[in-house]
């Protein structure tokens, strides 16, 4: 049989009408051109689909054989064109997002949620790099976008500021240093230190830093949350760096104390980072609008 989608459409109308003339109407045919279609649908078939009676017509047993197949394949054709409508739209497919520490851990998870309750086939690959190798991964095309801290060299790449993101130092109550309001991080790199487990993003930019100032991190121990950082901090195990969104948290069931850092590379900012706007993917030109991106009229996020 060589039976096509609006042959499909055009019978059943016909059936679930009951008449050549109402199912005809229904698929914005003529009834002459519905009428000789369903004909070549019969010699096509080989066998009577429809019955015609003085009232109209009903299908036959075979006729409700091609019903029944007909219904499914034109739901599955629904399905279909739904599913390409989303991938066209960015409500399907894998989306790949590479975002520091303080992007995956605070900033994201309360914003990125319903973003993607609503996109119910979209899956997102969150991965974890520094703001640094995020920036080489998208000058070097190996990734399309990603969160990073303003104080990233950006390397002529876009950067849309988003969040407050500013690092602090904690320590004990008891700590000589509790009653600072403010402190560089030249002058405590030399204290014991609690940090995160390798691989961290955060780590590794509190690290580099720590060898920029001539004194690796003395660290006495890794946690691989930042309530299992700050709980050994206030227990008086070592000092920590740590987003001040986190150490707002924690604080009051902690007891610690909170120090600012008066270095530039800890004031910063989690920013959208990419390369030019009309190249993102759907999804992510979605997402990133949901996240704060500014757009002029021409919906291009303004150069930072």
């Amino acid at each position: 049989m060589r039976l096509d989608l609006a042959d499909l459409h055009l019978f059943l109308c016909v059936v679930d009408a009951g008449s050549i003339t109402q199912g005809a109407a229904r698929a914005n045919l003529a009834l002459a051109s519905a009428s000789g279609r369903l004909r070549r649908i019969e010699a096509d078939a080989g066998v009577q689909l429809l019955e015609r009676r003085p009232r109209g017509v009903v299908a036959t047993e075979a006729g409700e054989a091609l019903a029944h197949h007909a219904r499914l394949m034109l739901r599955q054709q629904a399905l279909l064109k739904g599913e390409l409508r989303d991938f066209a739209i960015g409500a399907n497919g894998t989306l790949h997002l590479y975002a520091n520490t303080a992007a995956l851990t605070e900033f994201l998870p309360s914003r990125l949620a319903p973003w993607l309750a609503e996109r119910p086939r979209l899956r997102v690959e969150l991965k974890e790099r520094t703001s640094a190798e995020i920036v080489r991964m998208i000058v070097s095309g190996l990734a399309e976008a990603g969160i990073v801290a303003d104080a990233v060299d950006a390397q002529g790449l876009v950067l849309q500021p988003v969040a407050r993101d500013h690092l602090v130092l904690i320590v004990s109550a008891a700590h000589r240093l509790a009653s600072r309001a403010t402190i560089r991080f030249v002058d405590v790199v030399k204290e014991p230190f609690v940090g995160l487990v390798p691989g961290s993003a955060l780590q590794d930019h509190v690290d580099d830093h720590a060898r920029a100032a001539g004194q690796p991190l003395a660290l006495r121990i890794r946690m691989k949350t930042f309530d299992g950082v700050c709980e050994m901090v206030a227990q008086g195990v070592g000092v920590a760096v740590v987003p001040q969104s986190i150490a707002s948290r924690y604080q009051e069931r902690h007891g610690y104390r909170t120090v600012a850092l008066d270095d530039g590379w800890a004031r910063r900012y989690l920013c959208l980072c990419f390369r030019d706007w009309e190249a993102l993917s759907l999804p992510l030109q979605s997402l990133f609008i949901h996240l704060g991106a500014k757009t002029d009229r021409n919906q291009k996020p303004t150069v930072t």
